[in-house]
């Protein structure tokens, strides 16, 4: 039993290798045996040519299917195709002439040579790599066409005899397709073995078709036959195994060995005149005279190489069009180019320059070529411009393997220095360069660019100063300096924004500029001034503490100093802050430290310099803890009040309090107002600890009604919170709320200062007035204009400062005292005095001596909670004992 299976890829192409093979060889065994008489030669003739070109053309047809399948299109696949037509047309002759009748046969084998020698010319003509135009394919033909004439000059007049006409048309095929076979197979440079295989199997076959049909027109007997039909089996087998050596599909194809457009073809006209001319001699020697037929063919060998002459003409001009163009093309690019190239021999002398030469750079022929291209640059650049171009010749390369790049400043032809890059490569093996290559670009524009956007990435707009990003810099660089020393200031100018607001923005940027120019001719060569934005500078000084802080003090005397402005002279104030360079951190712990000592100056009354201690961290650290903790202290039950008595100086009975705000926070104890008071504001929180204070004094007070001394009870209100519209209304709301006399509720105010609203203040102390509530002006003495406002300020209670009840002496031969003077001057205005800070009974006694009715302070009742106070208030009896 057998087991029939499909072979695999490589047994099916060893099927296939032996078919191909075996079938010629079996073919000219028939052949040969026909030729020796064992078969008979038509019958054999018709097997063996058909069956072996039948095998080769259906190789040929597999090969254009596949190179059409394969995405390379019609192009490549024609070739193939016609030469499988040309083994079909030679198929089908052999069994023609074995079905023609005898006198018909010379007719069927020219009409097989005509058919397969044409399809032949067709196939190789297209083959890839043979003609890839038709204009070729026409040169290709005439090439052919001069040699075959004149070839066939050659035999008609060289032999003694004439052929017969079929036999003369056969031969003159013969000689005229043979060389344009043969040319073709030379030309065809991509696939020479495949071509060569191809050509000499077409030329095989068309050889042996012509002799078939000389010898059937000429009448010879037919046993030569089989011989000659071995051409037919033999070139379609060489053709298919030439289709074997051609490139797969998808395979890239070989680099041409010589162009298809080339057009050295001397031989070729040379060989058809010296064929033609040797034959006419020996025509003239050994016959004489030219016959008919011997002239037309001489003379047609002239039409053939004109026009094969005509047309290399119309090529030699199509390709002169291009190749101007092409150089018309090059000459515009390289004359519009921006950059000038310049060709340096191996001697770095320059050879060629482009024509942008004189546009771009002003540089003439003259000036150029002969000189060393190093010559041209900056003496301190043309050191490095010699090495780049020695590295490229010795081939250093760059590690990124890109041309090298030369910046250098170059002398146009004006004199001046331009600041170039040169990408320099390297064209030796190159023959029509043989040098070195040099793009030359000019950067002024750019560099001059780049270094004004840096200069603008570093400087103040408004002042020309430095900016915040080159203090920073700074600052590092001098870090960095081994044994560095040096401080930062950090200037804070006060009351631009009332500058801003009173003459405009163009005034404050003015006055802004011209304090920079004092900082700026107030400071070293060495120290570096910047503007951190808005109204802050900074100057980073290399002076030690001494004279850094000397700077400082210089500077503030500069600024402070009035700014003469057209339409008005302007004053500033100036809080600045010092820190080490060496201390902190990094770069923005200096500066931190010294904003740290600025607000620090700021804080104690401005125009001052300060140094940054570890005290001032300690402050700013328990300033962030104290922001963070007062939102939300009112919700979590964290406010307290306590109250100090105010007692009469004459019988030392008390007759009021004030109540003062206590904030008691687990995390940082117990705050005073002092302290607490300036972070609420900053938090906007003032509004929230006043209705707090004000309703909880009210319920105390309403607690304390019911005793038999009835008391009045006073709470600090700040200038910021009784300027609100609704102050007086809430006021009324929690006097009623708690039902609470209004005679009973004082309302403190201290001295209005800066930008307070003295008219907006007038008008709310008036408003408490009518509601029946008293008020008092706190630390009266303090401030500048404390008598002038006394006239102003609709109060009942004038509160003495603590530092006026101090002054002067008491002794009898000393001046009188302050608090003497004014005792005197609220009497007059109707104020009741009261002496607040009294610590000592000896205060006491002056105040009660300079005739203040009350008192208050440490020497008379401490502050303490409600219920202290209540038993404290026990101690006196009541007004009916």
């Amino acid at each position: 039993m057998f087991v029939a299976h499909i072979p695999d890829g490589r047994a099916r192409r060893l099927v296939v290798r032996t078919i191909e093979i075996g079938v010629p060889l079996l073919a000219v065994g028939v052949l040969l045996a026909a030729h020796l008489g064992a078969l008979s030669p038509y019958p054999a003739m018709a097997v063996a040519v058909g069956t072996a070109a039948a095998v080769a053309a259906a190789r040929l047809v597999r090969l254009a299917v596949r190179l059409h399948t394969g995405g390379t299109g019609f192009g490549p696949c024609r070739g193939a195709g016609f030469l499988g037509f040309g083994m079909v047309a030679s198929a089908l002759s052999s069994p023609a002439l074995l079905l023609a009748p005898a006198g018909a046969r010379p007719m069927v084998a020219l009409g097989g040579l005509v058919l397969a020698f044409a399809l032949y010319l067709f196939g190789m003509t297209m083959l890839p790599g043979a003609a890839g135009t038709v204009r070729v394919r026409l040169r290709r033909a005439f090439d052919g066409l001069s040699l075959g004439i004149s070839l066939a000059f050659s035999a008609w007049v060289i032999p003694p005899a004439p052929l017969p006409p079929l036999a003369l048309i056969a031969a003159l095929l013969a000689v005229v397709g043979l060389p344009v076979v043969t040319i073709t197979t030379l030309r065809a440079y991509e696939y020479r073995r495949s071509a060569a295989l191809c050509g000499t199997g077409a030329g095989l076959a068309v050889f042996g078709h012509s002799l078939i049909t000389v010898l059937l027109g000429s009448g010879a007997s037919a046993e030569a036959l089989p011989l000659l039909a071995v051409s037919l089996v033999v070139g379609p087998a060489l053709i298919a195994a030439g289709a074997r050596r051609a490139r797969p599909p998808g395979q890239p194809p070989a680099v041409p060995g010589e162009p298809q457009t080339t057009l050295s073809a001397y031989p070729l006209l040379t060989i058809p005149a010296i064929l033609a001319t040797l034959s006419a001699l020996w025509h003239l020697v050994t016959v004489g005279a030219f016959d008919a037929t011997s002239i037309l063919l001489g003379l047609a060998v002239i039409p053939t190489l004109v026009v094969r002459e005509v047309l290399v003409m119309l090529d030699i001009r199509r390709y002169a069009r291009r190749l101007a163009t092409q150089e018309a093309h090059f000459r515009s690019l390289v004359s519009g180019a921006n950059d000038l190239t310049m060709i340096v021999g191996a001697d770095l002398l320059i050879r060629w320059q482009s024509p942008t030469a004189a546009r771009l750079f002003g540089l003439s022929d003259a000036d150029v070529l002969g000189r060393a291209f190093p010559n041209l640059m900056h003496p301190d650049d043309a050191a490095d411009v010699t090495r780049v171009l020695t590295d490229v010749l010795a081939g250093r390369e760059v590690p990124s393997g890109r041309p090298q790049l030369v910046t250098a400043r170059l002398r146009d032809g004006h004199g001046s220095w331009r600041d170039t890059e040169s990408t320099v490569s390297d064209q030796r093996a190159v023959p029509e360069v043989a040098a070195l290559v040099v793009h030359v670009r000019d950067v002024s524009e750019r560099q001059r660019l780049e270094r004004k956007l840096n200069e603008l990435a570093f400087t103040d707009e408004l002042t020309g100063l430095a900016n915040r990003r080159e203090l920073m810099r700074t600052i590092v660089t001098q870090r960095a300096v081994a044994g560095h020393t040096g401080a930062l200031l950090v200037i804070d100018l006060h009351g631009m924004s009332g500058i801003n607001d009173a003459h405009g923005r163009q005034m404050g940027d003015a006055v802004l500029a011209e304090a920079g120019r004092r900082l700026k001719s107030g400071v070293g060569s060495a120290d570096v001034v910047a503007r951190l934005g808005g109204d802050e500078f900074a100057v980073v000084t290399v002076d030690r503490p001494v004279l850094a802080y000397a700077t400082g003090t210089r500077l503030l005397t500069a600024l402070t100093a009035p700014y003469p402005m057209p339409g008005a002279v302007l004053h500033l104030g100036t809080s600045i802050g010092l820190a080490d360079l060496s201390g902190g951190d990094g770069v923005d712990d200096v500066l931190r430290r010294a904003d740290l000592a600025r607000l620090r100056a700021r804080q104690l009354g401005r125009n001052r310099v300060e140094w940054y201690d570890d005290e001032l961290e300690e402050q700013f650290t328990r300033r962030l803890d104290l922001e963070r903790e007062l939102p939300g202290a009112v919700r979590r039950g964290e406010l307290d009040l306590v109250f100090q008595p105010v007692l009469d100086l004459d019988d030392q009975q008390p007759v009021g309090t004030e109540a003062l705000l206590r904030w008691r926070n687990p995390a940082l104890g117990t705050v005073l107002p002092a302290e607490l008071l300036p972070v609420a504001e900053d938090l906007m929180l003032l509004e929230e600890l006043a209705r707090w204070v004000l309703d909880n004094a009210c319920r105390q007070l309403a607690a304390w009604s019911q005793r038999p001394r009835p008391l009045w009870m006073s709470i600090n209100i700040s200038s910021r919170e009784l300027i609100a519209p609704d102050f007086v209304s809430w006021v009324s709301a929690s006097l009623a709320e708690h039902r609470v006399e209004p005679e009973r509720l004082v309302v403190e105010i201290a001295e209005p200062r800066g930008a307070v609203d003295v008219p907006t203040v007038v008008t709310q102390l008036a408003g408490l007035r009518a509601l029946g509530v008293r008020t008092a002006l706190d630390d009266f003495g303090s401030g500048q204009a404390s008598l002038a406002q006394l006239r102003r300020l609709p109060v009942d209670f004038l509160k003495v400062d603590r530092t006026l009840v101090t002054e002067g002496g008491t002794r009898e031969g000393e001046h009188k005292p302050f608090i003497d003077v004014l005792v005197s001057l609220g009497k007059r205005f109707g104020l009741e005095i009261i002496a607040e800070g009294l610590e000592t009974p000896g205060q006491v006694e002056q105040a009660r001596r300079a005739g203040c009715k009350l008192g208050q302070g440490y020497a008379l009742s401490r502050p303490a909670p409600a219920e202290r106070v209540e038993a404290y208030l026990e101690e006196f009896p009541s007004p009916s004992r």
